[in-house]
């Protein structure tokens, strides 16, 4: 069997409440498009009825596709098995919570026509537009974590944590191969993996803040700091010994 064209990568953690209705969306898009795509949505170790919603909706329609962890290990971990077990020419990872519209797909699409290997959504770059904003400080907690990634780790890349990046099917197995950071940092150590590699490009696109957000500011920060410092020991250490 042929592959397809598109691979679209879910991670979930608890969200019976949305899940299926991102799911319907996505599968009517995809049918307005006529698009060949699998849509392979990863259970992080839920313990509400994630699955459940999941398989409901895999049983009417082939394209979609159920995988869970036995354990909650993060969106990393979770991001990476999907990309690890997708099938198509090209790989985008969206959030459960469809802050990012599908249509804007269609942007990241231009950019690897164009020749990228990597598109990532953005909502710092000219041309972006966010319809509802965050907290103010959550946004502006968002803001610092950019400018620390932007002076330490990837500069010229202004958004590295939208939850919207489309890959092209060489590209996303050689990074998420060899990616290890299991929860929130883990787009930054990809993205580092990818410098000198794969020509990645940042691009524009509409977004909204959802609520029912499950990040805590102060907890996931923490932790994002540690994830970035074990992101510059890992990745550095093989580049040396490369």
């Amino acid at each position: 069997m042929a592959a397809p064209r598109l691979s679209i990568v879910v991670p979930a953690f608890n969200e019976e409440a949305r899940v299926g209705g991102a799911l319907a969306a996505t599968r009517a898009w995809l049918d307005r498009r006529g698009v060949d795509a699998e849509i392979l949505v990863i259970d992080d170790g839920s313990c509400d009825a994630t699955a459940r919603v999941v398989e409901e909706q895999a049983r009417d329609d082939p394209r979609v596709r159920l995988h869970r962890l036995p354990k909650n290990r993060g969106k990393g971990a979770a991001v990476r098995e999907g990309m690890l077990r997708a099938e198509g020419e090209r790989v985008l990872f969206m959030d459960a919570d469809l802050a990012t519209p599908l249509d804007e797909l269609d942007k990241l699409v231009r950019a690897l026509d164009d020749g990228a290997d990597v598109a990532i959504g953005s909502r710092a770059v000219r041309g972006a537009h966010v319809t509802a904003h965050q907290h103010v400080l959550r946004e502006y907690g968002g803001r610092a974590f950019n400018l620390l990634v932007q002076a330490l780790f990837i500069p010229g890349v202004w958004d590295s944590q939208c939850g919207f990046k489309l890959f092209t099917r060489e590209a996303a197995r050689a990074l998420f191969s060899e990616a290890t950071v299991d929860r929130f940092a883990f787009d930054v150590e990809v993205l580092l993996l990818a410098r000198g590699r794969f020509r990645v490009v940042e691009v524009p696109v509409e977004w909204r803040h959802v609520e029912r957000s499950k990040v805590s500011p102060l907890r996931d920060g923490l932790r994002s700091a540690i994830d970035l410092a074990r992101v510059r020991l890992s990745v550095s250490a093989r580049r040396w010994r490369a």
